[in-house]
């Protein structure tokens, strides 16, 4: 095999890379996940998650975890509800009698995070995952990497793995191409104890999850099995508008003010729910994509998986499930006999990447463009309409 006594550095403990770990782990190889934070449970992981039946969850079978997805996916938390800008339902799955079920095409199981992170985690060799690992930087020596990170700690590995997100510091590495911005910044906040902080969204959601579209911008939220609950304001602005805005959005009172104003057309007041809970603080997040049709010449001993290859909007639900689709594809490629080196093996995964992305991430924009125009809720009525047909 093209691993035999290959030492292989992951570096970014998220779903991709942890995927990509069990994967290898299950060929023999040799293999060590860098993750920057200090432990498993130190950070809060984000929302739930949308695992597709081709992408993510066939990795999940291929790694021998669907029975323990199963066991923690939250059942009904997919039940979607699409409303307009005065709350309004005008699409309502809560309603179906019958929903799909594993291994149909359209049955997009939702999980958690923290327990996708946790069963991944779980799977894994004792030791694979090296916390308090942030990267500083990298270096080529004798076509070996010498990996230096920020608590002092230097490693070597024959081969690296970019599975570090967004803003990868292994990309530089492969490839000098820059994501562009979308058009579209996204306010991201989390509300602990929704059904005391927050009654009326969370009445409205159900368990499951809402989308709402008016005047060109949307509102998105979904229940966590904490009780806490994601929500994510989205609309077109200049790429440096969080910056540029004057707006603390660590003053909950000031982005309240902000969104009266901008969002006056959504005037329900149970949008205004949203800004109960005043423990936690808006991130904003101006969406960025990487080309469409970016490519580079393979190495063989650097790849990128995931947003570090990717990086793309989220609004097709698509970004776990590429990265995890990248950790199996990936993870055959370099265990296949049928490359005679790891520069053909891995290039053989980069072609295959490029032409996924090229097609997802087309699809990414053009939903970031609808979702947020005057025909967003009419266009998002009519797919869904007809994919319940």
């Amino acid at each position: 095999m093209l691993l035999d006594n290959k030492q292989i550095a992951i570096i970014g403990g998220g779903p991709g890379g942890l995927t990509l770990a069990r994967l290898l782990q299950q060929k023999g190889v040799n293999v060590k996940v860098y993750e920057r934070d200090i432990n498993r449970t130190v950070r809060v992981q984000g929302g739930t998650l949308d695992l597709h039946t081709e992408s993510g969850l066939a990795a999940l079978e291929k790694a021998g975890l669907t029975d323990a997805f199963k066991a923690n996916y939250r059942p009904g938390n997919d039940r979607l509800r699409i409303l307009d800008e005065h709350a309004a339902i005008f699409f309502d799955e809560h309603n179906d009698k019958v929903k799909a079920d594993f291994g149909d095409e359209w049955f997009r199981p939702e999980i958690d995070r923290g327990p996708l992170r946790d069963l991944l985690l779980d799977s894994l060799q004792p030791d694979t995952v090296v916390w308090d690992s942030h990267i500083v930087s990298l270096e080529n020596v004798d076509n070996t990497w010498k990996i230096i990170f920020q608590n002092g700690n230097i490693v070597t590995a024959d081969i690296v793995i970019g599975a570090d997100g967004a803003n990868s510091k292994i990309r530089p590495f492969v490839t000098p191409i820059k994501p562009f911005y979308s058009g579209v910044t996204i306010l991201e906040k989390n509300i602990l104890d929704a059904e005391k902080n927050a009654p009326k969204i969370y009445e409205l959601i159900k368990g499951g999850k809402i989308m709402a579209f008016g005047d060109s911008k949307t509102v998105s939220a979904s229940a966590k099995g904490d009780g806490s609950l994601d929500f994510y304001i989205g609309l077109k602005t200049d790429a440096n508008w969080n910056i540029e805005s004057g707006i603390d959005f660590k003053n909950n009172d000031e982005v309240l003010e902000w969104f009266k104003k901008e969002y006056s057309k959504w005037d329900n007041a149970i949008w205004l729910d949203l800004f109960g809970c005043e423990k936690s603080i808006f991130t904003p997040r101006p969406l960025y994509c990487m080309p469409l049709d970016q490519s580079w010449e393979a190495q063989s001993n650097i790849t990128l998986i995931g947003d570090a290859a990717h990086l793309m909007p989220p609004y097709a639900g698509e970004g776990v499930n590429m990265a995890m689709l990248d950790a199996l594809k990936l993870s055959e490629s370099l265990t296949s006999k049928n490359f005679s080196d790891l520069k053909t093996a891995i290039g053989h995964y980069e072609k295959e990447m490029f032409a996924r992305f090229a097609e997802v991430g087309k699809e990414t924009l053009d939903n970031t463009e609808w979702m947020h125009s005057p025909s967003g809720l009419q266009t998002i009525l009519k797919m869904f309409n007809h994919m319940h047909k």
